[in-house]
């Protein structure tokens, strides 16, 4: 009996860069059983099927480099698991989740393949992954699929793990200028970079947003107040402490008026323009649900504005939208409402969209709304009747580059007051594009946390790169919240590496991470007993606030099952690649397939790094052209032809010569620039060699690199 079938045996989460890609992914081992001897040529109906459920799958350009390159492949014939990673693939992007990378190959077993693809996030990942699988079964079977129904419950996995698409905007910014980060929770609390090089965001919040700031910009009454005195107009108002209250408040202050929550957001509870009693006492009620006062202010006529600022200065500013609908005779409200207000495409439950359905049910601002206006929600509106249905709707057309300098300066001026980094200011005027004066406008609230959608994908006009001027406000140029990392690979001649690069780096003052075989320390922290080279201790490394430099030792089983916990690195020491053993359950089985594993040091370094290789091992010449910084050959031999040619090329390199570790470059072999007298054994010579190169290649004063090499060679017995 033929299993024309797929089956997952084991799927890894590798949470950094691994042997396929810089990026998280997951790798899945798939056996297509009998699938092996029936490529995609020989199965009647799957080419139509597949291109009927994922028609985008012309776009995939594969192996010959163009758009239909995929298809091609799938007409002459490919494999299920090839298949599969690119209906994975297809699949991200239908769920706004566009990953774009993928590969299948082989393994040393027939029938077994390893999928790989990149992700945004594991569970998306796996889901994405299962949702292919029953998909492609699907077409093999020429069975039905519910295509609609697979995707929504998709973008419902989107909607509770992934990144929000104000966070995700950061991120790809901060990915732009080459900023790591690191997902410190199941939400979107994010640390960007890595030690005491760190910020941290939370959306619209950052490391740099103060709880007082915050608490000030909540308590709406305090908030006007304190920026009525620098000088920023404000609408007239109080606390109402009863429905009676209000109405009293309102007749003092002149109608007509505004009655929202004093500390809700979003435009939760809040009425506008109300003159009557009943309304105004009705609005109370509703503002009393979603806070803990309630304030009546005056209502200022005009269009309602967010003003996003920025570090003190304007980045987007966007004007609000009324919405209402229009009477045919036969409808009622509700059914109008969701007619031609629901089925704007900006519309939608998802955090993606930036405006939500109206549901008179659960917003009684809105219900309230209507009913002003003579309408009940099963009202029919006469033909041509207008209904205002949502004056406070969020603002979602981009005004940015209208807003005249002056009220510019206001919004900027009432974010300095409250000590808001990323401030939305929601401010009421007439005319944005001319001057205050001699207008109607108001500064109605401060927000912290703004909602940033808005002017990343505005209704009309172009989206603005929010993300890069939050990014910029935490790392202004050059920084990029990197400290310098070293990792290294190699056997039992790098046994002590690691403590002893920890010792010599804290004698110069530094606060050192180390996570290696015998432990993870932090500072003069012991933390951990015993093997500290899994992802996770890398990680507790970096998220350290104290730490200013990390040391940890490349673990091959770590890097094949999960990755390596950071980006990049500044300086990489490989001395040797090890055996396979213990590799087996990831078909490592050869000296080809160990290198192209451990090549991933290398290709780490950064272009201002260094790769420190043993140029005495063969097997590691290769390297040198997979590394983006510089090579720092070390070697037991001055007269090695590797170490010679690199030298006359201008490269560095460090060598055992007359009884001292010489430090050579630019073709002056004879005038090393560092030495560092021999007081070790043969066998140690490539520790201490590379210890050396260490030091040198993080900038080490050459005194400091001799003095430091010199005690820790005279403490080696204690350290090791």
């Amino acid at each position: 009996m033929t299993q024309r079938k797929l089956e997952i045996i084991k799927t890894s989460w590798l949470n950094g860069p691994n042997i396929w890609t810089y990026r998280p992914c997951i790798e899945a081992l798939i056996n297509i059983h009998d699938l092996e001897q029936a490529p995609s040529n020989l199965i009647p109906g799957l080419y139509e099927s597949l291109t009927t459920w994922l028609p985008n799958l012309a776009e995939h350009r594969c192996g010959i480099g163009e758009k239909g390159g995929f298809l091609e492949r799938l007409r002459d014939g490919t494999y299920a698991a090839h298949i599969l990673e690119h209906v994975v693939i297809e699949l991200h992007e239908m769920i706004g989740q566009p990953v774009g990378f993928g590969k299948a190959r082989m393994t040393s077993k027939t029938g077994i393949y390893k999928m790989v693809f990149r992700t945004t996030e594991r569970r998306v990942g796996m889901a994405c992954l299962h949702t292919g699988m029953r998909l492609l079964q699907a077409a093999i079977d020429q069975a039905p699929f519910d295509m609609p129904s697979e995707i929504k419950a998709l973008k419902a996995v989107v909607d509770k793990y992934a990144f929000g698409p104000s966070t995700q905007h950061i991120l790809d910014a901060a990915y732009e200028r080459r900023i790591p980060f690191i997902r410190l929770t199941e939400g979107n609390l994010v640390q960007l970079g890595y030690g005491e090089r760190q910020q941290r965001i939370w959306t619209a919040e950052s490391t740099k947003t103060s709880a007082i700031a915050e608490g000030i910009a909540s308590d709406k009454h305090l908030c006007k107040e304190l920026i009525s005195l620098c000088g920023v107009p404000i609408p007239e108002g109080e606390m109402a402490e009863s429905p009676e209250k209000a109405w009293e408040i309102a007749q003092d202050i002149g109608l007509p008026v505004v009655v929202k929550p004093s500390d809700a957001n979003h435009g939760r509870g809040v009425s506008l323009e109300l003159s009557r009693q009943e309304d105004i006492e009705a609005a109370w009620h509703i503002a009393a649900k979603e806070g803990s006062d309630v304030l009546v202010e005056q209502f200022i006529r005009g269009n309602e504005h967010r003003v996003l600022v920025i570090n003190g200065e304007v980045a987007a500013v966007a004007r609000g939208e009324i919405f209402q609908i229009i009477g045919d005779g036969k409808s009622t409200v509700t059914e109008l409402i969701d007619s031609q207000i629901n089925t704007d495409p900006r519309r939608g439950e998802e955090e993606e969209y930036t405006l939500t359905p109206v549901d008179l049910t659960k917003n009684l601002a809105i219900l309230l709304e209507i009913q002003r206006q003579g309408y009940q929600p099963d009202s029919v509106v006469p033909e041509g009747q207008q209904v205002i249905i949502e004056r406070n709707s969020n603002a979602t057309l981009d005004v940015t580059d209208s807003i005249h300098p002056d009220i510019a300066r206001l919004a900027a001026l009432a974010a300095k007051v409250v000590h808001l980094d990323i401030a939305g200011i929601d401010l009421v005027c007439e005319h944005i594009d001319q001057p205050p004066e001699g207008q109607s406008i108001a500064v109605i609230e401060v927000n912290a946390g703004p909602g940033l959608l808005m002017h990343i994908k505005p209704s009309n006009g172009p989206g603005r790169n929010i993300g890069e001027k939050i990014i910029e406000s935490l790392f202004p140029e050059p920084e990029n919240g990197r400290i310098p990392i070293v990792n290294y690979l190699g056997g039992d001649e790098l046994k002590h590496f690691g403590t002893l690069l920890h010792q010599i780096l804290t004698t110069q003052g530094r606060v050192v991470g180390l996570a290696c075989d015998q432990g993870l320390w932090i500072g003069d922290r012991h933390l951990k007993t015993g093997d500290a080279t899994d992802f996770e201790s890398g990680r507790r490394m970096l998220i350290s606030k104290r730490v200013n430099t990390a040391i940890a030792k490349l673990n091959m089983q770590t890097l094949l099952e999960h990755g390596i916990p950071y980006d990049r690195c500044h300086v990489s020491v490989v001395t040797s690649l090890g055996s396979t053993d213990g590799l087996e359950p990831w078909d490592i089985q050869t000296s080809e397939q160990l290198f192209n594993s451990a090549r991933t040091a290398v290709d780490l370094v950064l272009t201002e790094g260094h790769a420190i290789l043993n140029a005495d091992e063969v097997g590691l010449l290769p390297l040198r052209d997979l590394c983006d910084g510089q090579i720092i050959w070390i070697s037991r031999h001055k007269d090695n032809p590797v170490i010679q040619a690199h030298l006359k090329e201008g490269g560095r390199a460090v060598v055992i010569h007359r009884g001292m570790i010489e430090c050579l470059e630019n073709c002056n072999v004879n005038n090393p620039l560092i030495e560092v007298p021999v007081r070790f054994p043969e066998e140690e010579s490539l520790l201490w060699m590379a210890l050396t190169a260490s030091a040198w290649s993080l900038n080490l004063p050459k005194d400091l690199i001799e003095s430091s090499m010199q005690m820790a060679l005279i403490n080696t017995p204690q350290v090791a």
